[in-house]
C-alpha cells in the first residue's frame, strides 16, 4: 500500500507543477524534454541489476516502451495545457477518470471481475469528467473548451492500458527502473526531435528557467512511474481496483489543492462532476 499511497501524493504534484508552468511562463516542450534527460539518468542510475544500453532493443517490452515514449511526450504536453486552460482540478479528473479504460481492458484481458455495480460506477464516471470539465464563461480563459480533457482522458487511458499489459507480460521486477528509464529515453528523443523542428524555425535561447522547471518535473515524473508498476506488481490487487483507488486519491488531493492554493473556483456543475467523480470510482472499487 505504501508505493500506491506514494504514487498518489506524486502524481498530484505532476499537476501542481504544470500550473506554475503557466504562472511563471515555462515553455512546456523545452521543459519535458529536459524533464526526460532527469528521468532517464534517474532510471539508468538506479537500476537493480548491471546492464548495458546495447541490450534495451533486445528486451521483450522494448516495442511497448517505444509506443508508451510517443504517448508520454504527446500526452505531457497536453496534461501541461488542460492544467494552465482549465485548471489543476480538471486536468486531475480528466486524466485519472480515465481508470475507466483500463478497467475495461482488464476485464477482457485478464479476466477480473465485472458486476453491474463496477458497470455503473463506469458510466457515473464518464459523466463527471464532462461536468467537472465544463467551466462559466466567466471562470475560465478565453481559449478553455473541452478539447483538451477529452485527450487527456483517451491518452491517459491508453497510458495505463498499455502499461499494465507490459508490465504483466514483459517486465521483471528487477527491470522496473532500467524499463522506466528506457520510457523515458525514448520520450526523450521524440521530444528532442520536436523541439529541434521548432528551434530551426523560430531560434531562440533555452532559457535557464525552463531548465529549473525541467529538473523540478523530472524528479517526481520518474518516481511516479515506478511507484505505480512497483503497486501494480503487488499480489492481492485487481488491476481495476489498484488504479480506481490510485485515481480517486489523485482527483481528491489534486481538487483540494485548486481550492486551497490557486483559489479556483467551481460552479455547482463542477462540484457535481467532482463528488460524481469520486462516488463513480469508489463504486468500481467496492464492486
Amino acid at each position: 500500500m505504501i508505493y500506491l499511497l506514494l504514487s498518489i501524493l506524486i502524481s498530484t504534484g505532476l499537476f501542481v507543477i504544470f500550473k506554475y508552468f503557466g504562472v511563471y511562463k515555462i515553455d512546456v516542450l523545452k521543459a519535458i524534454f529536459i524533464n526526460y534527460i532527469v528521468a532517464l539518468t534517474l532510471g539508468f542510475g538506479l537500476a537493480e541489476r548491471e546492464f548495458s544500453v546495447l541490450e534495451i532493443p533486445n528486451q521483450p517490452w522494448f516495442l511497448g516502451a517505444v509506443f508508451l515514449g510517443a504517448l508520454f511526450v504527446s500526452i505531457f504536453f497536453v496534461m501541461a495545457m488542460t492544467a494552465q486552460k482549465n485548471g489543476v482540478s480538471v486536468a486531475s479528473v480528466a486524466g485519472k477518470m480515465s481508470v475507466v479504460i483500463p478497467v475495461f481492458f482488464g476485464v477482457f484481458l485478464y479476466n477480473e471481475s465485472v458486476t453491474l455495480f463496477k458497470i455503473i460506477g463506469i458510466i457515473i464516471a464518464l459523466v463527471a469528467v464532462y461536468l467537472a470539465s465544463v467551466k462559466e464563461k466567466s471562470m475560465a480563459s478565453k481559449d478553455a473548451g473541452l478539447l483538451f480533457p477529452i485527450l487527456l482522458f483517451l491518452g491517459s487511458g491508453a497510458i495505463d492500458t498499455a502499461l499494465k499489459y507490459i508490465e504483466v507480460m514483459f517486465v521483471p521486477k528487477n527491470d522496473v527502473s532500467i524499463f522506466s528509464g528506457s520510457l523515458f529515453f525514448i520520450a526523450g528523443i521524440f521530444s528532442f526531435i520536436i523541439l529541434l523542428i521548432r528551434t530551426l524555425k523560430k531560434r531562440e535561447p533555452f532559457g535557464l528557467k525552463n531548465v529549473i522547471a525541467g529538473v523540478a518535473l523530472g524528479i517526481p515524473n520518474y518516481y511516479s512511474i515506478v511507484f505505480l508498476i512497483k503497486a501494480l506488481q503487488t499480489e492481492g490487487f485487481e488491476s481495476s481496483t489498484l488504479f480506481t483507488i490510485n485515481n480517486v486519491g489523485i482527483v481528491i488531493a489534486s481538487t483540494i489543492i485548486g481550492i486551497l492554493v490557486f483559489k479556483e473556483q467551481f460552479s455547482l456543475k463542477n462540484k457535481i462532476g467532482v463528488v460524481l467523480a469520486i462516488v463513480g470510482i469508489v463504486i468500481v472499487a467496492l464492486a
